[in-house]
């Protein structure tokens, strides 16, 4: 781990042991996972007998660029250089080295290490056969790897979590639901349904026996009707006081370590159900 602060290794470690209990619930092997953890100040010598390089650098273009430059003349030949980027095309951050097509993006969904998604989204000049050994690497792991096939701003999960965040806003701000009663909602609907199927299984599934057709058939005209009509939102200051006043009179009254622990025990049953089900998630 090569990393800037000076407390990195506290910081890594304090990660590792609050991790450790969730991993394990998991069915992950936990014992002795930090003894082989090194800390190095210098990146070139971090990455020079590297077989797997994974930046999570700020989310700016002209870093990662100088980034990627010193570490493409360091790493070996072979090395997998990935990054975690939630935002930013491997092709923009590549544009300082000799050979841009080595980059791929493979960002995970958080917390990573519950959420089995890692979305690989290779660049136009990335070769098909070394995105092939990234999808071969992160499945090894036990992720669920999905090739995003173009690059596109924000890629696929977040860009989904973005539109309908900016709709979970509108509705807040014009006072037809809380922002306890959305979660309320998602939870206790959508966020179970898409937990086992996802948009366009569960709409295949609504639309009867004869499947998704008969559902775009029938029902898609009166979606296009309301694709017309949801809400646009933005973080003006009315809004951003509404979302902090309402987050303190609820969430707000308990901890962040709290919620998080209820968070991750909740993710953790929801997979272990799953695997339990012998559910694939699709």
């Amino acid at each position: 781990i090569c990393d800037p602060a000076p407390d990195i290794e506290t910081k890594v470690r304090d990660v590792f042991a609050t991790a450790g209990s969730a991993l394990a619930a998991l069915g992950f092997e936990t014992a002795g996972m930090t003894d082989q953890l090194r800390f190095k100040k210098d990146i070139a010598e971090a990455v020079a007998s590297a077989d797997i390089v994974q930046e999570c650098g700020p989310e700016r273009p002209a870093f990662k660029q100088g980034l990627w430059k010193t570490i493409e003349g360091a790493a070996p030949a072979d090395a997998l250089l990935l990054s975690s980027s939630s935002s930013i095309p491997a092709s923009i951050q590549a544009s300082d080295m000799a050979e841009p097509g080595r980059i791929i993006i493979g960002h995970p969904f958080n917390p990573p290490h519950l959420m089995p998604l890692v979305e690989v989204v290779p660049n136009p000049k990335t070769d098909p056969a070394l995105t092939v050994r990234v999808m071969e690497f992160y499945t090894g792991l036990g992720k669920v790897a999905v090739e995003i096939r173009k690059e596109i701003a924000g890629f696929v999960a977040n860009r989904l979590q973005s539109a309908i965040f900016q709709e979970c806003v509108y509705l807040v701000a014009n006072g037809i639901v809380t922002l306890v009663e959305l979660d309320q909602v998602v939870t206790q609907s959508l966020g179970i349904r898409w937990a086992t199927n996802g948009p366009f299984l569960s709409f295949h599934l609504g639309g009867g026996p004869a499947g998704l057709p008969h559902f775009i058939e029938h029902l898609g005209v009166g979606m296009e009707q309301l694709w017309k009509v949801l809400g646009k939102a933005s973080f003006d200051e009315p809004t951003k006081k509404l979302l902090i006043d309402q987050f303190s009179a609820s969430y707000g009254a308990q901890s962040y370590e709290d919620l998080a622990e209820a968070r991750d025990a909740g993710e953790i049953a929801i997979i272990n159900g799953l695997a339990r089900a012998n559910v694939t998630v699709g």
